[in-house]
């Protein structure tokens, strides 16, 4: 009789063991620590010869309205920026968050970055920052030393509330290609 009491207490001595140690794991902290991987800060020089690039505009909703517009609904938003070529990295050298009204928000790029062939990045907005409005919207620059694919840039919007959830994805649409041959200018280079 006296071995049950001696039972019960080696249980939950490897009960309490095993769930200390799943917390201290490597694999758990390592998931909260990790850094992108894909940023890589680049200092561009005056004679950087850019084959190609473009500006790229991408439509992003901070809100979306139902029920007869009679409530809001608020929204995260990822811009994801995919370099496609297969061999040749681009540089990102901007991105910029504009609001409803076209004032810029926030500058997300101090310095240019460079995307290696087949990487990506991403930058985020949070539900809660409504400051970009309805009609928000992300303006990406990009360049390249080569004849590159050209990147996929979007935006995936997301909300979830008590049991329902909404997300959507806004391409990208270029509206200015970047002059074939031309060197960076000393504004550009940084």
């Amino acid at each position: 009789m006296t071995i049950y009491p001696h039972f019960y207490l080696a249980i939950a001595l490897i009960v309490l063991v095993s769930c200390t140690s799943s917390e201290n794991s490597p694999k758990s902290q390592s998931n909260n620590n990790q850094l992108n991987s894909a940023q890589k800060e680049v200092t561009l020089e005056q004679n950087f010869q850019i084959a190609m690039g473009q500006t790229i505009y991408v439509p992003v909703y901070s809100h979306i309205y139902y029920e007869d517009r009679q409530k809001i609904l608020n929204l995260a938003a990822t811009l994801s920026i995919r370099n496609t070529d297969l061999t040749n990295s681009i540089i990102i050298t901007s991105v910029r968050y504009y609001d409803s009204n076209g004032k810029l928000v926030k500058q997300y790029l101090d310095r240019p970055i460079q995307l290696d062939a087949l990487a990506s990045d991403d930058f985020f907005v949070n539900r809660t920052d409504t400051s970009g409005g309805f009609g928000a919207n992300f303006v990406v620059e990009w360049i390249a030393q080569t004849q590159v694919s050209e990147p996929i840039v979007e935006a995936v919007m997301i909300a979830t509330e008590s049991q329902q959830g909404v997300s959507f994805v806004s391409p990208g649409k270029v509206i200015k290609n970047q002059p074939n041959n031309q060197s960076l200018s000393p504004k550009q280079g940084t």
